[in-house]
């Protein structure tokens, strides 16, 4: 394991860290449907757009309100639109 590569344990507690900074609950930091939504758009679309779709459903769950059922909303159609991107389309 490279030392840029977090054990399960390790995104655990960078999680706990970042909802203590932020005063964050638990619900709002849904750490697999972030990594679904990563793992879906790397394969549907391109892995570097993985990280930007992340960055854009947090964009648009906040502009929709900000709470957990928005950011699943957002997750979900982003999800959707990945699921439908021609392969090899850039």
């Amino acid at each position: 394991m490279s030392e840029r590569t977090l054990p399960p344990e390790a995104l655990d507690a960078w999680a706990a860290a970042l909802r203590t900074r932020f005063e964050l609950a638990e619900d709002d930091l849904p750490i697999a449907l972030v990594l679904d939504l990563a793992r879906d758009v790397a394969n549907g679309v391109a892995r570097p757009a993985a990280p930007f779709s992340a960055f854009a459903a947090g964009l648009v769950a906040g502009r929709a309100g900000g709470t957990p059922d928005d950011v699943r909303a957002a997750v979900a159609a982003i999800v959707e639109l990945a699921e439908a991107w021609p392969r090899g389309e850039s």
